[in-house]
């Protein structure tokens, strides 16, 4: 099996038309021996910030001298992003080996596996071939019915924020959405609590007493940002003096500050994590389309901002970082709340450059252009994402301003290569 084969084999299920469940991956790792039950795992969920979660935590982990798992989604440049040991993405061959251990099972399941289901399988599998001291493990839909959530008893449960998104699934409350992602606490375990949404919280706080789950809230009354610049941010926390995080965006702190929290559970836990480890994770961990530099000359930034909660925090790190107004490259789905952002993105914006993204549920340019044209913003529509970077570069060098780029994580990866050509 060829890596391009591999890749049409995982992709070729359609998970839409598939009962929601967790008989399909039970059944399917019970086949392959359970690798799950010899792991230590991390468990995040949470409507924005997983990611970026779970890369700190990943690197702090790392700075320590353990051998650590990181399970994300979705990929930003290539597949095997989304599993990663130590910092390196599953090489091609040993995926095309994994799968075609798992692939005669998958075949012979009389219900079908989903796409995300396969992927878990190939992620527990390699972790437990390769004896890893943590997985940190990033839920990939809601929580309760998710496919990473047939771990049985991770060692500490983490959910980030909660957010209206992926209503027609999850639900269309937030505390509907809460309930779904309070689906991966488990009895005993910790569950750190990250979000400020007290509707949510209160769902959160009920579901974690009715299964004894010890609740841990982050509280960030002594975070103090001392600088926070287009090198980075330096912010003392709780004990910690001044903290140096290379990731940028004005978000990021935050995000940093759940870490901490985690990392004093998992101290309790037994897992201790020495100063050195989280001043050095900090300082050298990278996460992509989290508001990152990808050219310099004219500055272009790329954030995967892609439903009302991104696109504040990217509107909020644009006005802390630059003075003046920008250029906008963006595009977006027709069933997000897009009046909301578009009404977020005028507030910054000097011109947009809209695109229709890659999907069958994006909403056109030049509907998209309309919206920011009768918010009194100037406003392109765009054939391509290729086009949108040559003209929106273009416009940045001649009025000397930034060209943020907002938009899905897959449309991160069009932006980059536009770049490069």
């Amino acid at each position: 099996m060829t890596y391009r084969e591999a890749l049409e084999y995982i992709h070729s299920v359609n998970w839409v038309f598939c009962k929601p469940g967790l008989e399909r991956i039970r059944a399917l790792c019970h086949a392959l021996g359970d690798p799950q039950d010899r792991l230590r795992f991390i468990h995040v969920a949470g409507t924005n910030g997983k990611g970026s979660f779970c890369a700190m935590m990943d690197s702090v982990l790392r700075a320590q001298g353990l051998r650590v798992g990181l399970f994300t989604s979705p990929y930003i440049l290539h597949f095997t992003e989304r599993m990663q040991i130590d910092g390196v993405p599953i090489c091609e061959d040993e995926l095309c080996e994994l799968l075609q251990i798992v692939r005669p099972v998958a075949d012979a399941m009389q219900d079908k596996p989903t796409e995300f289901e396969l992927i878990t399988a190939l992620a527990f599998l390699y972790f437990e071939r390769h004896s890893c001291d943590v997985v940190v493990l990033e839920c990939g839909l809601g929580g309760r019915l998710d496919a990473t959530n047939i771990i049985r008893t991770p060692i500490l449960s983490v959910i980030t924020g909660i957010s209206l998104d992926h209503t027609a699934i999850l639900g269309d409350t937030v505390e509907q959405i809460a309930r779904e992602k309070a689906g991966i606490l488990r009895p005993g375990v910790p569950v750190l609590w990250c979000g400020s949404n007290e509707r949510a919280a209160a769902v959160i706080r009920q579901a974690a007493e009715q299964i004894g789950a010890p609740l841990r809230t982050v509280d960030r009354r002594s975070l103090h940002v001392r600088s926070m610049t287009t090198q980075g941010t330096t912010f003392d926390f709780a004990d910690h003096s001044a903290l140096f995080l290379s990731l940028l965006g004005s978000y990021q702190p935050l995000n940093a500050t759940n870490v901490l929290c985690a990392l004093e559970l998992l101290s309790e836990r037994g897992l201790v994590i020495g100063e050195d480890a989280i001043r050095t994770g900090l300082r050298q961990v990278v996460w992509h389309a989290r508001f990152e530099i990808v050219k310099r000359d004219p500055l272009v930034i790329a954030d995967g901002g892609h439903n009302p909660e991104g696109i504040d925090s990217a509107v909020d790190s644009v006005q802390r970082y630059f003075k003046g107004k920008v250029a906008i490259l963006t595009g977006v789905m027709a069933d997000k709340d897009y009046p909301y952002m578009a009404k977020r993105i005028a507030s910054v914006a000097q011109h947009v450059f809209c695109v229709t993204p890659d999907n069958p549920r994006a909403l056109a340019a030049q509907d998209y252009a309309a919206c920011f044209e009768a918010l009194g913003v100037s406003a392109s529509a765009c054939p391509s994402v290729a086009q949108a970077v040559a003209d929106g570069c273009a416009f940045a060098k001649q009025n000397a301003v930034p060209l943020v780029c907002l938009g899905s994580l897959y449309m991160y990866g069009e932006v980059v290569s536009a770049l490069e050509k």
